[in-house]
């Protein structure tokens, strides 16, 4: 068996022993995980594209499993059930072809096939759980959703396997592979739609591949969080872009943000050119402070703290970084949180809970945005993504308040244009330190320095 297989089957055997457990703990003897299926658009016969259920695509690494059910059942070897039809209007899925020698599969090639065969299989089991689309099940298999049960799945699933680190660190590759093309052609004087093409193309990826929709922003609308849109004309003239692009492998995610100042003359520039190094330097820092049993709530406090003092050394407030802190003018600056974890999905689950019955760390009012704030673990993995952003709202409402005297606005004012600066690596805690999937990719990618 190779390397790569052995991860899998451990990978596979723990996702059992989980589930095993959790099932026993609340009294469940058997549970249907069911992939999902597609819905139409209102008044269409297009559809989205479909996203399998994550508690299944853990199991698969994949989303082609539309229609397809896992049966899990306490001291019995999982079974997929997997859904194949015979069809002439598009290509129907095979079975994961790695798991065979590791799952039972059976082929199904209607989904009331698969529907009857559940039935059979919950039949006489007892407790039953169904784990799913609520909308697609039946009242006869059980309790759907049933809370407690998933709490204790979406808390362990912070805990990632060699497995799903090994799928991430791909990912990371596929996701650095487009950063680096699309720098380039930054530098070339590309507009928002070619940067994004130039990104495809590199991750070798389409954007129904993608984790989460790219952010692709030049200049002014590098200040919205989660601009949406690809310009197909180049502004002139172009003074930032910022990038928050990823990639998947086998259904685990990248998420990476990196922001380039161009090389404009003037003041303005040379200043957020400034900003943007120091940003990375602060991001490296936090990076290196991290360690198990920290509070992330700490960690992102801290880099509160950091903005302070960039603000004061750059010249864009009069007072000191600590003043700044005490006054929130930070947080004008910077509303979002620190970062979340990361997996299965681009913000996965479970980073409020604090243990696995489901009780939550709430963030604090000053920091609702922030979506982690458990204690840092061994085999975590989660982003760290300072920023500093100019954003016309909230700074209106920064100056119309007593801390706005303390800002020097004709400078921020003056960098409205360059919109923002974020810095994004992805890390996972490990015994013997912190690995930063990010910035290795960066160091591995094919003529890194």
């Amino acid at each position: 068996m190779s390397k790569q297989n052995e991860s899998l089957a451990e990978h596979l055997g723990i996702l059992k022993d989980r589930w095993d457990q959790a099932l026993c703990n609340h009294d469940y003897q058997l549970a249907v995980v069911a992939a999902g299926v597609s819905r139409t658009y209102l008044f269409d016969d297009q559809s989205p594209v479909f996203r399998a259920n994550p508690h299944l695509a853990q199991w698969l690494g994949s989303d082609a499993c539309e229609g397809s059910a896992l049966i899990l059942e306490t001291g019995r070897e999982p079974r997929l059930l997997f859904y194949s039809p015979a069809d002439y209007w598009h290509q129907p899925p095979d079975p994961p072809e790695e798991l065979l020698g590791v799952l039972n599969i059976d082929v199904f090639d209607s989904i009331d096939a698969i529907q009857r065969e559940v039935n059979v299989c919950t039949q006489h089991a007892g407790q039953v759980a169904y784990v799913g689309d609520p909308s697609s099940a039946q009242e006869s298999l059980g309790e759907v959703n049933p809370p407690a049960l998933i709490n204790e799945l979406h808390y362990l699933r912070a805990y990632k396997t060699e497995y799903e680190l090994q799928c991430m660190r791909q990912a990371s590759a596929r996701a650095v592979s487009g950063h680096l093309a699309a720098a380039s052609a930054f530098a070339g004087g590309a507009s928002e739609f070619e940067l994004q093409l130039a990104y495809l193309d590199a991750s070798r990826q389409t954007e129904a591949d993608l984790p989460y929709p790219n952010i692709i922003a030049l200049n002014q609308h590098a200040g919205i969080l989660h601009y949406q849109h690809y310009e197909r004309a180049a502004p002139n003239p172009r003074h930032s872009f910022l990038i928050d692009a990823g990639a998947r492998h086998r259904n685990y995610a990248a998420d990476v943000t990196r922001t380039y100042g161009s090389d404009q003359a003037g003041a303005a520039q040379q200043t957020f050119n400034a900003l943007v190094a120091a940003m990375d330097r602060q991001q490296q820092e936090l990076v290196s402070k991290i360690r198990p049993g920290l509070s992330f709530l700490d960690l992102h406090e801290d880099m509160h703290h950091r903005l302070g003092a960039m603000l004061n050394a750059a010249g864009l407030i009069q007072c000191d970084g600590e003043q700044a802190f005490d006054a929130g003018i930070t947080r004008a600056f910077l509303p979002h949180g620190l970062g979340h974890l990361l997996g299965l999905q681009t913000h996965d689950v479970g980073g409020h809970q604090v243990d696995p019955e489901g009780t939550t760390s709430e963030p604090p009012e000053s920091y609702q945005a922030l979506r982690l704030t458990r204690e840092i673990e061994v085999d975590q993995v989660f982003t760290i993504e300072p920023g500093l952003y100019f954003i016309p709202q909230l700074l209106e409402e920064l100056r119309a308040s007593e801390a706005g005297q303390h800002v020097c606005w004709p400078e921020v004012e003056a960098l409205q244009d360059f919109g923002g600066i974020r810095i994004e690596d992805n890390v996972a805690i490990r015994a013997d330190g912190v690995e930063n999937l990010t910035r290795d990719a960066f160091a591995q990618a094919p003529g890194a320095a």
